[in-house]
């Protein structure tokens, strides 16, 4: 009896691993999504912050949304020395399974991407890229609130939830750590 179970979860374990597979869907890697962000780039630099409680406590006043780690990675992006814009990838979970976003701030801090790069919840509670595309020209003074200044998407309503709060986090990250530095540095 113990060898026909062990048996049986040898063949059906890795079935098991390959369906799970199947429900997550990768459309772009990190290196896809930051050159189809930043088309023409010649330097795209990767910069990792290490929040102080200050700095996360404030984040999470202006996104309206808890933070799940006090690292965060930005990436600027430049041509000919010229600021082109700034990217996050948010990782979020949406309902019980993990979602990667790009978002793209071009160098005054409006949106001007966002993109799915990753889903793992079945994809019928994603949105089509349309609806990713509405939020181009927001910036950090939209209140981005879901039913009011965000459509909501019938059945994907927590998908955008997670995506409105993923994009003010990038306005929250632009507000407390590259605008300062862009002050001190004169680029802004």
């Amino acid at each position: 009896m113990i060898r026909k179970v062990l048996i049986f979860g040898l063949i059906v374990s890795p079935l098991l691993w390959v369906g799970l597979a199947a429900l997550s869907t990768v459309f772009y890697s990190q290196e896809q999504a930051l050159a189809l962000a930043f088309e023409g780039a010649e330097q795209v630099e990767k910069k990792t912050h290490i929040l102080s409680a200050a700095q996360a406590e404030e984040i999470e006043r202006l996104s309206s949304s808890a933070l799940d780690s006090r690292v965060v990675t930005l990436h600027t992006a430049r041509k000919q020395g010229k600021v082109l814009g700034y990217a996050h990838i948010d990782v979020h979970t949406v309902r019980t399974r993990p979602e990667a976003l790009l978002i793209v701030l071009d160098p005054a801090g409006n949106v001007s991407m966002v993109k799915v790069l990753a889903f793992q919840e079945p994809l019928e509670y994603m949105p089509i890229q349309r609806w990713y595309d509405l939020f181009s020209g927001l910036d950090e003074e939209d209140k981005l609130r879901v039913g009011h200044d965000v459509d909501a998407v019938t059945g994907a309503t927590l998908t955008t939830h997670a995506t409105t709060d993923a994009v003010r986090r990038m306005f929250a990250y632009y507000s407390t750590l590259l605008k300062p530095a862009l002050t001190e540095s004169g680029d802004q």
